[in-house]
Order: structure tokens, then C-alpha cells, then sequence
């Protein structure tokens, strides 16, 4: 068709986040702007797009934590233009850049529908992720857990032993979005969304600390809709879940090419977000 012939691959720029954001908002999902520019600050050669007409018609993201491990997120294509391999060809240039880049394992968060490409594109089933999601009684959504205290130090060792490679560039960014609130060896992060706010990333030395984490932000928070990503394999985390009323929303599957990389799964109370793992 005519609109591929004439499709440009670039990269996402700052001047995208508008429509990257319209793109995200289409398909129902809770990103802001924020969240966009900042997958773009930190990942400026792996954020791609696709041009058409002038307009952005679909994106991907590779986010890189070092060379261990990159991630891929924000497969999106705009309604009109699915079907003409837009998402295919940008993640083969995003996995062409991570091969080119000696990334050893690239993993990411797939729907039902996008699972057949990734298979296609070498990835292979690596475990469940659940979205369960709190509404609240007003409706309105929650701002995110703002704290003033600064965090203890080993909050980035603790992250680092649990989910296998040093993703500290990213935990700083989020950092200076909305402190985490932190004891030795445990954090819980927390950031506003464009529907909900968001419970995560949170790595805690066991589920009692997790459990005085989390019902602390949602004390502080007050009222609003949460949504919190989780890996069903930490029961734990699942229980904890349920005791404070949040029910499941959402189901994807994480997958990996390249190297297994196993995180401490009975660590990992929240991930990070589907695009950041």
C-alpha cells in the first residue's frame, strides 16, 4: 500500500510526545507524557518511530541496562495504520540495534495479539505478568506518593541483587519524579498516571516490609484509582494484592531472546511498568 512505500523509520524526538502520547492514550493505556519523555532522555538511539505523511503512526522503545539486558516496550500502532507491518519492522531495527550493541538478553511484556510476532521475531515464553488494578470511591485518579525525606542509599543495591543488572539510571529518574519511600534494603516507588496512579517498581526483603510500604503510600495518597503490575510466581505479592482489594485487570506474558536472565522473583513485589520492566 502506498503509506508503507512512503513510511520513514527515525528516531522519537521530544517534539513526538504529543502524539506518542495520543498513540498510547487510543489504546487505553496509562502513560503520560512524562512517561514518554523520559524513555526518551534515557534511551534516545533505542525510542523509534515510524513517519507517515507526516504523521507518527507507530512506535517502539528499547531501553538498555548496560549490556546484560534492554528492554522493549511501547509497541504501538495508530488504529488506521495496523496491518501493514509498522511494529515488525520497528522491532527489528530495535533488535538489530541490541545485537549491534552486544546486549546479551532482550525481554518485554506481550499482549495475547502481539505474542505471535515476538515468537516470530525469536523471543520465547519466560513467565505471567498480572495488571490488578483498586478503584477508588471518588473515581479520581491518585497523584502519585510524594515523600520529602531522602532515601537511604542501599535502596539501588537492593534493586540491583533482585532484578539481575544495574537499572539504577532509571530508578534516579523515577527518583526525582517522586522519592520512593524506602527502609534498609526495601523501597516502594509510586507515580501518577494518565488514568491511575501507579504502585511500582518495589523490591522488599520480605512481604511484611512490602505489605508497610504499600498500605503506607496508599495512606498518604488518599483516595484515587490505583493500577499495580505484579509477577504472580511471588505469591506473596499476590496476597498482599487481594488483602487490599485490588483485583486482577490485566494479563500479559514477559518473553526473552537471548540469554535466560531470572530476577529474584520473591523479591519483586511491583515491576517497574510493562515498557520498563
Amino acid at each position: 500500500m502506498s503509506d508503507c512505500a512512503d513510511a520513514i523509520l527515525r528516531k522519537l524526538r521530544a517534539s513526538d510526545i504529543p502524539a506518542a502520547l495520543q498513540l498510547s492514550t487510543e489504546a487505553g493505556w496509562n502513560q503520560t507524557g512524562e512517561d514518554w519523555r523520559m524513555l526518551i532522555d534515557l534511551a534516545p538511539q533505542g525510542c523509534l518511530a515510524i513517519e507517515v505523511d507526516g504523521e507518527l503512526a507507530s512506535t517502539t522503545t528499547l531501553l538498555c541496562y548496560g549490556q546484560r539486558l534492554a528492554w522493549i516496550g511501547m509497541v504501538l500502532t495508530r488504529i488506521p495504520r495496523r496491518g501493514r507491518g509498522f511494529a515488525q519492522r520497528l522491532l527489528t531495527e530495535a533488535l538489530r540495534l541490541a545485537d549491534q550493541m552486544g546486549i546479551e538478553t532482550v525481554k518485554l511484556d506481550a499482549t495475547d495479539q502481539g505474542q505471535p510476532l515476538y515468537e516470530k521475531l525469536g523471543f520465547r515464553c519466560e513467565q505471567t505478568v498480572e495488571r490488578w488494578a483498586r478503584p477508588s470511591s471518588s473515581g479520581a485518579p491518585s497523584p502519585g506518593l510524594r515523600s520529602d525525606a531522602s532515601p537511604p542509599g542501599d535502596w539501588r543495591v537492593a534493586d540491583h541483587r533482585a532484578f539481575g543488572v544495574d537499572r539504577s539510571i532509571l530508578l534516579e529518574r523515577l527518583a526525582r519524579r517522586n522519592p520512593p519511600l524506602s527502609v534498609p534494603c526495601s523501597y516502594l516507588f509510586t507515580r501518577p498516571g494518565r488514568l491511575t496512579g501507579y504502585l511500582g517498581p518495589c523490591v522488599a526483603d520480605g512481604p511484611g516490609t512490602a505489605r508497610t510500604l504499600i498500605q503506607r503510600a496508599l495512606q498518604i495518597s488518599g483516595s484515587g484509582d490505583w493500577s499495580w503490575d505484579l509477577l504472580p510466581r511471588n505469591a506473596s505479592a499476590v496476597a498482599i494484592a487481594r488483602d487490599l482489594a485490588f483485583t486482577p485487570s490485566r494479563h500479559l506474558l514477559r518473553m526473552v531472546r537471548g540469554k535466560d536472565l531470572r530476577t529474584q522473583e520473591e523479591a519483586i513485589y511491583a515491576i517497574a511498568g510493562f515498557e520498563l520492566g
